[in-house]
C-alpha cells in the first residue's frame, strides 16, 4: 500500500508546513535524500504543551510527550510532503532524531521518541524502519517539550 494511501487508511491529515522561525529552510534535498528542519509537534499553529518531560508536578509526562513527538514527526512528514509531492515517493525513512527537553532526573527519552518511530512503520512499513537518536536537552524552541527532524531517501 502506498504511503499517501495509508495516511487515508489511517485518517491522518498532515498539516501545513510550519513557516520557519529564523533562517533556515523547512527542508533540504542532497542527492536523493531529504533532510528536514527540527519540527515541533504544533496542532493547528499550537504546542499542545511546553515545558521539561518527567515525572512530577508542573511536567509534561513521559506519555503525552510520546503523542508530542508522533505529531512533530507528523509534521516533518508535511514539509517532505511539500518538498517532493507526494509521500509516495519515499522509499526510506533513514534516519530519526528527537530533543526531548529533559527534567534533570528524567532518563526516558527512547520510549518519548517511540512515538516519531511508530507512527513512520505505522505509514510505511518496512520501509519506515530507521537509525535513531534521542537526546536529552535542556530546553527547546519555543519552550516546546520535544523536537523532531527527519532524513529520508527517494526516488
Amino acid at each position: 500500500m502506498s504511503a499517501e494511501a495509508k495516511l487515508a487508511e489511517l485518517g491522518i491529515e498532515l498539516p501545513d508546513v510550519a513557516t520557519p522561525a529564523g533562517a533556515y529552510v523547512p527542508t533540504a534535498v542532497h542527492g536523493d535524500l531529504v533532510f528536514t528542519a527540527g519540527q515541533l509537534p504544533f496542532v493547528a499553529g499550537v504546542l499542545p504543551a511546553t515545558g521539561k518531560v518527567g515525572d512530577g508536578d508542573g511536567l509534561v509526562t513521559a506519555e503525552e510527550a510520546q503523542g508530542y513527538a508522533r505529531q512533530a514527526a507528523l509534521n516533518a512528514l508535511a514539509a517532505v510532503r511539500a518538498e517532493l509531492g507526494s509521500l509516495d515517493r519515499v522509499t526510506r525513512v533513514v534516519k530519526v532524531v528527537g530533543f526531548v527537553a529533559s527534567d534533570p532526573a528524567f532518563i526516558g527519552q527512547p520510549g518519548v521518541v517511540n512515538g516519531a518511530s511508530e507512527v513512520l512503520g505505522e505509514i510505511f512499513g518496512e520501509a519506515g524502519r530507521h537509525a535513531r537518536s534521542a537526546v536529552g536537552v535542556a530546553v527547546l524552541p519555543l519552550d516546546s517539550p520535544v523536537e523532531v527532524e527527519l532524513i529520508v531517501a527517494f526516488s
